[in-house]
């Protein structure tokens, strides 16, 4: 993990190469509306929250948002700051009338400490990964085993078409659906070699 942290940090601090700049900008703009459409049709509030915390960054962000249709975004004025317990990195820090009080919270791209510390405060936690072996899509209320930019577009169609409904979403299911699915899919491509 301190390996990927390290590269991370690395690849950011690095000055950004035309295509890659372009790349990111690509994601964000296709992205950040996808977050304004996904919050309007469930009525929810948006909140930037950088595991990378750089103010300067959170209001780029916000400005972002708000240009794709955002009218209110949170997580940007630090006099509503409030910490999450158990956490040690930068996203501990959270806005008061967002994720401290909301009762569900998507988060795309997380990690495994801090879907642990919204489910002990009692957060029902949807997140995108991947993975479905990983610590955050384990633990996890609803794992979306998919790409963030083609997974938050399904979820988005998904909401603005249908109504809320009680159901029996399982998310072990789920999971162990996705396991067999890469299972197969390697069985399939290892008889191609």
């Amino acid at each position: 993990m301190d390996v990927v942290r390290r590269l991370i940090t690395w690849w950011e601090k690095k000055p950004a190469k035309p295509q890659r700049l372009l790349s990111r900008l690509l994601r964000l703009n296709y992205y950040l509306p996808k977050v304004v459409q996904l919050a309007k049709a469930t009525k929810a509030k948006i909140e930037v929250n950088l595991f990378y915390y750089d103010e300067i960054r959170k209001k780029k962000i916000e400005k972002s948002l708000k240009k794709a249709g955002a009218k209110q975004v949170l997580g940007t004025n630090p006099k509503s700051y409030r910490k999450i317990g158990g956490l040690d990195s930068p996203r501990r820090i959270v806005d008061k009338d967002g994720i401290f009080v909301a009762d569900v919270v998507v988060v795309p791209l997380e990690d495994g400490d801090r879907t642990e510390a919204l489910k002990k405060m009692g957060k029902t936690v949807i997140t995108f990964d991947l993975n479905p072996l990983s610590r955050t899509a384990q633990k996890a209320d609803i794992t979306i085993v998919d790409n963030i930019i083609r997974g938050m577009r399904l979820l988005v169609s998904a909401c603005k078409k249908s109504k809320p409904a009680k159901t029996d979403f399982n998310n072990r299911r789920t999971l162990s659906s996705a396991v067999s699915e890469i299972k197969n899919n390697l069985k399939r491509r290892g008889s191609l070699a």
